[in-house]
Parts: structure tokens; sequence; C-alpha cells
């Protein structure tokens, strides 16, 4: 039988044997307790399986407020453990949200559980193949913006809001010039009344494609078409119609629903967006780890994730960083990766660090200030940026590459040492 495997870290002042076969039940044919019609058959049939304990030590204190002591406990110690759990495909069917719901749905709120968190979930080939997945991918991403053997460098519309679709497409004639690969609106930028997503389209796309006819070069630009289902298909054809490669989605504000229903009915890659993820995920002893959930939006059909930067300005680690983005290069069980998108106060000084870790050049590096605070202008930015990455590929310490070129030495001096 096809089984959906599911890993969590759990914390709990009860047995973990118990513990385990709590949150098998509640997901699956049982209850705490037994009812009318729950025969061992059934149980048998959909039953979840609690398949290994892993325990990982005690704390003294409970991580999150509200779980419960069993009956006739009454000290404050509580263990933590690694539970795997396995789910009959047969419960799930190839539905993505129903696998969602069944590999965490209501596990979080169950008080015997001072802390509860979905850190991987693996499916097997027949789901993922039913699930479209990307359509584009790191081939794609790179066929249709023209760049091979280097990561993509990009950056994003700032200010965030604000500009109208003419002074947008004045500050992307800009950064063609400056011989970007990608730009992207902000999250925070969809279609307001001051910039209708229909004319910034058309004003963006006028500049990238007399650039591109000048060039030979079209930047992707990844368009902010988050709305409604009627909203983002009409204004994902309004991309395409425009000449556009790249259309871009808040995927956790239009939902697995949305975004399944725009892949099947997109003919351009997909860039999701994560804002809102804090909220799934700071807290170690709750929520999800992204090596799971990046799998979700993966097999939806985004083509493009997000997975922060090293030395961002967000709360996420290093070490968590490359591991998403390590997850995202992971083939599916039907093959298909997606290319991740490192961002946030990035500058060539990451490049070296985030290489030698991730051990692979197939990412969108997108960096703000260091391409628009370049004490050399935007073309110098972006000029560092690709020296530090040249740097990192030929395994030169970028004081030493920086000597002779002067678009990275630059960038040491403004932005500090490495």
């Amino acid at each position: 039988m096809d089984r959906i495997y599911a890993t969590y870290l759990i914390e709990t002042a009860y047995p973990l044997e118990q513990a385990a076969e709590i949150m098998a039940g509640e997901q699956s044919a049982g209850t705490f307790v037994r009812v009318p019609g729950e025969t061992d058959e059934l149980r048998q049939q959909h039953g979840a399986h609690v398949e290994r304990i892993t325990e990982l030590g005690a704390v003294s204190a409970p991580s999150l407020p509200g779980s419960r002591l069993p009956k006739g406990v009454d000290n404050l110690v509580y263990r933590r453990a690694e539970v795997v759990l396995s789910f009959p495909l047969a419960n799930v069917g190839l539905s993505l949200p129903q696998l969602m719901t069944t590999v965490a749905g209501n596990l979080f709120e169950l008080a015997p559980f001072s802390g509860l968190r979905l850190l991987d979930v693996v499916v097997p080939q027949v789901f993922a193949t039913a699930n479209p997945g990307p359509q584009f991918g790191i081939e794609g991403t790179r066929r249709l913006s023209g760049v091979e053997g280097r990561p993509l460098i990009g950056t994003i519309i700032k200010p965030s809001v604000g500009l109208t679709p003419a002074q947008t497409a004045s500050l992307v004639k800009t950064l063609c010039e400056a011989g970007l690969d990608f730009i992207k609106d902000d999250e925070l930028i969809a279609d307001p009344p001051y910039s209708p997503l229909s004319e910034r389209v058309a004003a963006v796309m006028s500049v990238i494609n007399n650039h591109a006819e000048k060039t030979g070069k079209k930047v992707m630009y990844a368009f902010n078409i988050s709305g409604d289902i009627d909203a983002m298909l009409r204004n994902h054809d309004a991309v395409l119609n425009a000449g556009g490669t790249c259309v871009m989605v808040n995927t956790i504000s239009v939902g697995l629903a949305g975004l399944l229903y725009l892949r099947k009915y997109s003919q351009l890659p997909i860039h999701g967006h994560r804002n809102g993820w804090g909220a799934l995920t700071r807290s170690p002893a709750l929520g999800f780890d992204y090596r799971a959930y990046q799998k979700f939006l993966r097999l939806a059909g985004c083509d493009q994730i997000h997975v922060n930067g090293l030395r961002n300005k967000f709360c996420e680690t290093d070490e968590s960083v490359i591991a998403s983005a390590r997850e995202c290069l992971e083939p599916t069980p039907d093959g298909k990766t997606a290319i991740p998108v490192f961002s946030s106060g990035q500058w060539a000084g990451q490049a070296p660090d985030t290489y030698h870790a991730l051990g692979s050049v197939d990412l969108i590096y997108l960096a703000g200030g260091g391409i628009m605070a370049h004490p050399g202008g935007p073309a110098a930015g972006v000029t560092s940026l690709r020296q530090g990455w040249e740097a990192a590929i030929q395994d030169v310490p970028l004081d030493v590459y920086a000597q002779d070129h002067l678009a990275l030495r630059q960038a040491i001096e403004k932005y500090g040492a490495l």
C-alpha cells in the first residue's frame, strides 16, 4: 500500500509512545477513544502508523502555553522526540490541500503537546505525478533568461509601493542598462489604483522589449499577479501578451488551491514569494520546517521559491537558509526541482559562502542596496555581484580577486569587512 511519511519534532509531558499514538489517531481513523463504527478492519486500512520515535532529551518547562499534563502527573518534565508517522494514501487521495490537512491540521492544537513541528513530508511517486509541480524549474528559467553557468543576478523594485507605471518603467530602464538578469515586483504591490497591473506591465515590458531588441538580452521580470482566481488569470494573460517571461504570486496569501489553479493555466514560470512565512516557522517548537513546506509549494507548481539569504535581516539562520535551498534543488519523486531565490541584504560578500555551502550555481541572487547603493552606480553594483560569484566559483578569496576587479573592490570598501 502506498503511504505518506511525515516527520515531526514533538515536546510533551506524556509518555512518548502515548503521545505518538494520540497524533496518529487524531489525524486518521482513531480518536482518543474508540467510537461506534470504528472497527479493527477500518483501523487497519485507514489508521496512521507510528513508524519511529527518537527521544531527543528533556526540558524543565514547556515551550508553548496551553499544554496539558497527563492525569496523575504533577511534575514539569517535558520530553522532546522526533516522531515519524505514516498515513495511507487512500486517506488523502491525490489532493494537495488534503495532504496538508492530514500531516498538519489539528495536530498543532492538541493539548498534550507543548511543542509540535512538521519537519518533513515524503509522498509516493503516484502522488507527485498527479500534482503538476514546476513547469519550467531551473532549466526553463535559464532558457528564458539566457543565463547559463552562473546564478541569475537580480533585484527588487524599490520603493516597494508608490511608484506609478511610468516611474517603475524608468527605474527598469536603468536596471536593464545596468546588466541585470532578473527584476521583480515587491510583494506589497500587485494591482493598486495608482499603478494598475495592466498599465505597469505595458510600461515595463515596453522598456524590456526595446532593450532586448538592442542587446539581444531579455531581462526576466516577475510581475506580482496575486489576487483572486479571476484576477490572477487575467493578469497572467496581460503579462504573457506583452511578451513577459515570469509571474509572481504571494503563495501563502493565494493558498494551495489558488496556486494549483494558476499552475494548470499558466504558460509562464511562477515565482513563489513566501511572505508571511515567519508566522509558520519562527517558533522552533511550532509550525513547519521549510524542507516540508517548500514541497507543498513545489508540488503545486512554483518554479522559483524564496529561501532568504545568508546573513539576512530576518531571524533565520544561515544553516536554515542553505538547508531550504538544498531541498528546492532535491528532485521530487517524479524528478522535478525548483530554483531557490536568495534575497535580503545580499551583496558580493555572501557569494563565496553561499556557493561553498550550497555547492551549486542554480539560484537567483537578489540584491537591493548591493546594486543600487554601489559607489560606482547600479551597473558597477551588478558587475561586483558577478565578480563575487566568479571569485567563488574559481575558489579565489574575494579580497584577492578584488585587487584587479574595481567594482568588487569598491563593494568591499562600501559594505564592510568580509
